[in-house]
């Protein structure tokens, strides 16, 4: 017998204020495995968490079963985001006011190959498209060099997944985030290759 189907829906004001703890949770597990290898804090995603409280045009899809949140994405305009971020692509020639960024993907391990992230990609879509301003879409992933000691042996990068969502790795665009990895002392700089679509079609 499958699986039941999970249960998609955007979090917004008192609804994700309510739930912020339990996104910053999940955040650390989720992002604990390679190739984020993060050792969060519940202090740094509550900060982190709180942009998205306060963006105007934000968005957070949760999924959920039953009232348990599994997996959640995140959408913000990219000028709402630090310029670590945004000033890659503004020295590409791109008009980061144009320019819907997604912060991340992250769902249990139990629950993935259901449609998850497909759902995930195409809600946060929508709702870029429906504030009628954004001309594409980006997100970065982490770039880990493929002999890395704690790469696991069936480890698959999800570049083909992105791509047949319609997206594409740009150029040598990078951005550079620093976290401290899991049993490391002190936070290192890790790049972050950009990939974009449009979504006015």
């Amino acid at each position: 017998m499958s699986a039941p189907p999970l249960r998609i829906e955007p979090l917004a004001g008192d609804a994700l204020r309510a739930r912020l703890g339990d996104l910053a949770r999940l955040r650390i597990e989720v992002f604990r495995d390679f190739p984020y290898l993060y050792e969060g804090s519940l202090d740094y995603e509550a900060r982190y968490l709180d942009t998205y409280v306060r963006s105007l045009g934000s968005v957070i899809v949760a999924a959920m079963e039953g009232s348990t949140i599994v997996g959640a994405a995140t959408g913000v305009p990219l000028v709402h985001e630090p310029e670590y971020v945004s000033s890659p692509l503004q020295n590409a020639g791109l008009d980061v006011s144009r320019i819907f960024y997604f912060g991340e993907s992250v769902l249990r391990k139990d629950y993935r190959g259901r449609g998850v992230g497909i759902s995930f990609f195409s809600s946060r879509e929508a709702h870029a498209r429906a504030l009628g301003i954004y001309t594409h879409a980006v997100f970065c992933g982490v770039e880990r060099p493929t002999d890395h000691p704690r790469r696991p042996p069936d480890y698959v990068p999800l570049d083909a997944f992105w791509e047949k969502r319609g997206y594409c790795r740009l150029g040598s665009v990078k951005a550079f985030f620093s976290w401290r990895d899991v049993g490391d002392e002190a936070e290192t700089a890790k790049p972050m290759q950009f990939w974009i679509k449009e979504i006015t079609a």
